[in-house]
């Protein structure tokens, strides 16, 4: 299914939360990144139909999403905040969930998305007694019990273990690999560059950037491109390079060359053909400023 914001705004009184917000969701797995306040909350729960635009339009497969109860059936939604009830055991609280959405055979369902989440052992429990990584575990169970199609995440990694984290990310690729739309918030930038296919990145309320990171970094011109060079004959690549109207400086460091390029494109043709050309062998040609933090940092200081 596809998500649709075309021109979303959403203020309350005079605080503008989301501003003329465009963008496509489909299935896979999207990062929603962006500061503390960003209104990235508020963008998942216009999609989940808590909230209608102010002004815009939200569509989930061309029908509205908000006052449409349908919607409830296909969308599972994970808030950063705990909305458990502490009294119950984990299969209770997920066989409840199960029961709002008139499942036929809600213990069965329920037995089958607390074993999803690796809960089973802990399921008898209340969750009273949980962690936290287990409360957004046992939250995760309930968000799925329904099978829904479309399934929000407010950061859902927040409490979560090593090995709790690892699971976690195993299933989102899963979901997202059988074709499901999965849209998660998160301030762990390593975890959204492993999992996430595509990335939104909101900064003040706006759409700052849309689409593969790396596609991302390579599009911001104004900034030069670091590379890490290591071959057989450094000081001589490093002369040849230099002369190259695409390198615009390069250092030669312990580990290798350190060099910098406005023109990515041209910098990965130059490389090889000055290698070939002076006899040198290429051991390692690295991009070190292309990570998702990097990308990040660079949009919302711009």
């Amino acid at each position: 299914m596809t998500v649709e914001l075309r021109n979303v705004t959403r203020w309350y009184g005079n605080v503008v939360a989301v501003n003329d917000v465009t963008m496509s969701i489909g299935p896979g797995v999207t990062g929603l990144l962006g500061p503390n306040g960003a209104g990235k909350s508020t963008i998942m729960h216009m999609i989940a139909g808590f909230l209608p635009p102010s002004r815009g339009e939200l569509t989930i497969d061309g029908g509205p999403s908000w006052r449409s109860p349908a919607v409830y059936r296909v969308i599972g939604l994970v808030p950063e905040r705990d909305s458990v009830y502490a009294f119950l055991t984990g299969e209770q609280f997920v066989t409840a969930t199960a029961k709002l959405h008139e499942l036929p055979d809600p213990p069965a369902a329920a037995a089958r998305a607390i074993a999803m989440l690796d809960m089973t052992a802990s399921a008898g429990r209340r969750i009273a007694t949980y962690s936290k990584g287990m409360r957004q575990r046992i939250k995760v169970a309930a968000a799925l019990v329904h099978d829904p199609e479309i399934l929000l995440l407010d950061e859902p990694f927040n409490g979560m273990d090593p090995r709790q984290r690892l699971h976690m990310m195993d299933l989102l690729e899963k979901l997202g690999a059988e074709g499901r739309t999965i849209v998660f918030s998160s301030h762990i930038l390593e975890e959204v560059e492993r999992i996430s296919g595509t990335i939104q990145v909101v900064v003040a309320g706006r759409l700052a950037a849309s689409g593969d990171y790396r596609a991302i970094r390579r599009l911001m011109t104004s900034r030069p491109h670091v590379f890490t060079v290591r071959s057989s004959d450094d000081r001589l690549l490093g002369g040849a390079l230099i002369a190259r109207p695409a390198v615009t400086s390069v250092e030669l460091a312990r580990g290798g060359l350190q060099v910098r390029t406005s023109d990515y494109g041209a910098f990965c043709r130059d490389i090889a053909v000055l290698a070939r050309d002076h006899g040198i062998r290429l051991r390692e040609v690295l991009p070190t400023d292309e990570s998702l933090e990097s990308v990040f940092a660079y949009l919302v200081a711009d």
